[in-house]
């Protein structure tokens, strides 16, 4: 008789979870509080308008690839790709800078801004590509378990190449002067993590996902991966029960026994929640059942939440591409108004997305569907007033970009914040993204996949390993799968 295994959540960690979890024999049930799964990466649609809630950059995919391979997949099987060309525009203070996703139009580009800076990005990605093929093997696809993990010649003797003990921010800057360049370089952590300083040079991994490996599209919306690895899981014979809505899971002799919701769902032999780590632990699970204490959470650095727009216009607009970063005001302002100072921002960046440029089906003919995402400090408590605040300065900022006014043409608009974050997601603190990158919050030194005193229940997702963003989350799917499945094999 085949092992059954409760899976709470229906992210991409969950749903990878699933996938192999049911490969492997597994009865596999996925309990999704709402009425589509997805998680985060839930679809919102409206009058025609469709909008990623979630993810909305397509980057490592490798990763994807990987995944699907090992179900004896391709991922044309499920959706289409596109490389987007040029891969995103950034505006500074002095106007737009497209970032081309040919390599030598890109290093043409560097050599532009700052002379002799593209042989120093050649060297610089090459140093980058080294530490994403050691560090996603050696690091990333690792269960964060024990030290032993860590234990291999290759890792040792590439130790101070991965550059652990360095911060991107100096890394950035033994190369670069120019501060456009700088930028460029650091966004992807800022956006998803820490203060460049804080977060290791390891991480510089994430420009060579950028620039080498591309900015992709999936027709449709980042919703058509979702729908994919969905589409798999039911092909594995994985059972999906919505709007499940979890609110307690009762322990029996050391053992998750019962899980609460609207139903009761019991006979289960391992319980895997993709949810809120926080939350399952803290709202869930009983103190005595905990792996960590209250003050442990509190001292956890996290990484940004959001406040988000999604907009839709009812004319087409000029001088806009998929994916914009507007960094036209104080980077390092904003930056410690996130980390180190939390507060509103003053002058936040900005990042637009604007999948109608891309893909006719996500807006009604003539029309464009706008997300606009301001990165924010998170549990900072929001309010209509202050959202509406912003929502103006985010029009009036787009509208001087691109200039065209649209600000009568908008007959969609809705905000999502903190609160939301909370409400839809159980988020500790409202966060968007997990944990940051820094270094004390890295591999082994993240919460653990494993309870320690369930012995069936363990966690997934981007509060645990490997960390934040949607390849990630399929890893962590991955991972947890492969303890669950030690687990059962022993009992």
């Amino acid at each position: 008789m085949s092992k059954k295994v409760t899976i709470i959540g229906s992210g991409f960690s969950g749903l990878s979870a699933a996938c192999y979890l049911a490969k492997q024999g597994c009865e596999v049930t996925v309990l999704e509080k709402h009425n589509q799964v997805g998680g985060r990466a839930r679809k919102f649609e409206q009058d025609g308008f469709t909008y990623d809630m979630g993810p909305s950059w397509y980057w490592m995919p490798d990763v994807f690839d990987k995944f699907f391979a090992d179900f004896g997949k391709k991922v044309s099987d499920y959706y289409t790709l596109e490389r987007l060309s040029p891969s995103y525009r950034i505006v500074y203070k002095d106007g737009p800078l497209d970032i081309p996703s040919n390599t030598d139009d890109l290093y043409a580009m560097f050599e532009n801004i700052e002379k002799g800076s593209a042989d120093k990005l050649r060297k610089f990605l090459k140093e980058a590509e080294y530490k994403y093929n050691i560090g996603m093997n050696d690091l990333v696809y690792k269960p964060g378990l024990s030290l032993m993990e860590f234990m291999n010649l290759r890792f040792f003797k590439g130790i101070f190449k991965l550059d652990v003990f360095n911060s991107i921010a100096s890394h950035i800057r033994k190369s670069f002067t120019n501060p456009k360049l700088i930028q460029l370089l650091e966004f992807p952590v800022l956006f998803l993590g820490a203060l460049p300083k804080n977060t290791p040079a390891l991480y510089s991994l994430m420009n060579y996902s950028d620039m080498i490996g591309g900015t992709w599209y999936p027709k449709g919306g980042m919703v058509s991966v979702v729908n994919g690895m969905h589409q798999l899981a039911l092909e594995l014979g994985v059972k999906f029960v919505l709007n499940a809505d979890v609110s307690k899971i009762n322990v029996n002799n050391n053992k998750a026994s019962e899980i609460i919701y609207a139903d009761s769902h019991k006979g289960f032999d391992a319980l895997v929640s993709s949810a809120d780590y926080n939350f399952t632990e803290q709202k869930l699970l009983d103190e005595q059942y905990r792996n960590y204490s209250v003050k442990y959470w509190e001292t956890r650095k996290l990484a940004p939440s959001s406040l988000i727009f999604y907009i839709g216009v009812n004319k087409k607009l000029p001088n806009l591409l998929h994916h914009t970063l507007f960094f036209d005001e104080d980077f390092a302002k904003h930056s410690d108004e996130i980390y180190t100072d939390p507060k509103w921002p003053t002058n936040p960046l900005l990042y637009l997305s604007c999948t109608s440029q891309t893909d006719s089906h996500v807006a009604p003919k003539g029309c464009e569907n706008l997300m606009v995402l301001i990165p924010i400090a998170p549990n900072l408590k929001d309010n209509q007033k202050i959202n509406d605040s912003y929502f103006d300065m985010v029009i009036s900022r787009i509208e001087k970009q691109i200039g065209v006014s649209f600000r009568d043409n908008i007959v969609l608009r809705r905000d999502y914040a903190t609160s939301d974050f909370i409400k839809d997601y159980n988020s500790f603190k409202g966060n968007a993204y997990g944990l940051a990158n820094t270094l004390s919050q890295t591999a082994i030194l993240k919460p653990t996949l494993i309870n320690k005193k369930v012995k069936n229940l363990f966690y997934t997702g981007q509060l645990t390993v490997p960390g934040p963003g949607v390849p990630p989350c399929l890893i962590s799917g991955k991972l947890v799968a492969e303890q669950v499945l030690k687990y059962l094999n022993k009992n």
